[in-house]
């Protein structure tokens, strides 16, 4: 895989784990979750468990020991979206890596986060980021979400690019397989939650340490 070398015209990217940190986010929806059904501590083992399951929508009865799973999610996604805003951080060097990306490919970013894509648009500014995005779709912007290529479809044709053309990136084995659908070429990255063994699972062209590395794969 390391010999590997992309020639694309446009590159999809992920936000959490890819573009930002959002561990801290987790954590704190957690926390808020748990303490609005009684429960004062958390099993960090299960931090973030829960959001993996929650994006490829598993059951997480098991984790939440006998609490009411509706209840739960309804409190944890709040807190989440509301956490992502104070919490998350941009990636290490993730704005010289943007810049290098952008002067080869067009660059669209596509989240799974049910959030107006206004929201994180001020969050991208914040970070000084927004720049580098000709595009932004959230889980609002579409019927279906990752795993469905519609939101990738609706990136590439919005930037007048063919999805042969195209690159996914992303910490999630859900961005792998909304490109695969898309059948877009794809990368992993292993900055974000899932491992190592359950991004290779996925079989993506390409697994990577984190999205600094792509611009020396790029043609």
């Amino acid at each position: 895989m390391e010999n590997k070398k992309f020639r694309v015209k446009a590159i999809l990217l992920d936000l959490d784990g890819t573009i930002v940190d959002s561990r801290r986010a987790y954590l704190e929806a957690a926390k808020t979750a748990f303490a609005a059904v009684g429960q004062k501590t958390v099993d960090v083992n299960i931090v973030t468990e829960i959001p993996k399951r929650i994006e490829q929508n598993l059951p997480i009865n098991d984790l939440l020991n006998g609490i009411r799973t509706k209840e739960f999610l309804e409190v944890y996604l709040k807190a989440y979206y509301h956490a992502t805003t104070e919490r998350s951080r941009p990636m290490p060097n993730i704005s010289e890596t943007l810049k290098r990306l952008s002067e080869k490919a067009k660059l669209a970013l596509i989240t799974m986060r049910h959030v107006p894509k206004v929201r994180v648009v001020e969050e991208l500014e914040r970070f000084d980021l927004a720049r580098y995005f000709q595009h932004v779709v959230t889980a609002l912007d579409t019927q279906y979400p990752k795993p469905s290529p519609e939101a990738l479809i609706h990136c590439a044709e919005r930037m007048s690019v063919q999805m042969r053309d195209c690159l996914v990136v992303g910490d999630s084995v859900i961005d792998i397989r909304a490109g695969k659908n898309a059948k877009t070429k794809t990368v992993g990255v292993l900055s974000g939650i899932f491992s190592l063994v359950e991004l290779e699972a996925e079989k993506p062209d390409l697994i990577l340490e984190s999205v600094n590395r792509l611009p020396d794969f790029l043609v």
